[in-house]
């Protein structure tokens, strides 16, 4: 049975992943995406920093962490496929 770390873990994989491959789309020089990258990118350090606080939280309150950070992932996505449209 997977957990919802572990099927956040998985997403924030699979993001990663896509969004090293774009960042490489990007230098070939894409001005639309340039700028939708950037909102992206914003959005990619706080998703970090929530993750973050998620190891160190304890269980009682690391459900609203994982929430948030799930929310945050499910955002990313959407502003990757933005980026990924613009090329």
């Amino acid at each position: 049975m997977s957990t919802l770390r572990d099927r956040l873990q998985e997403d924030v994989d699979k993001l990663r992943q896509r969004r090293d491959e774009l960042r490489v789309q990007i230098d070939l020089g894409k001005k639309d995406a340039a700028d939708a990258w950037r909102e992206v990118e914003h959005r990619w350090h706080h998703l970090e920093a929530k993750l973050e606080v998620l190891a160190a939280e304890a269980k009682e309150s690391a459900g609203d962490v994982r929430e948030a950070a799930a929310l945050l992932v499910d955002e990313i996505r959407e502003g990757l496929a933005k980026v990924a449209r613009h090329l």
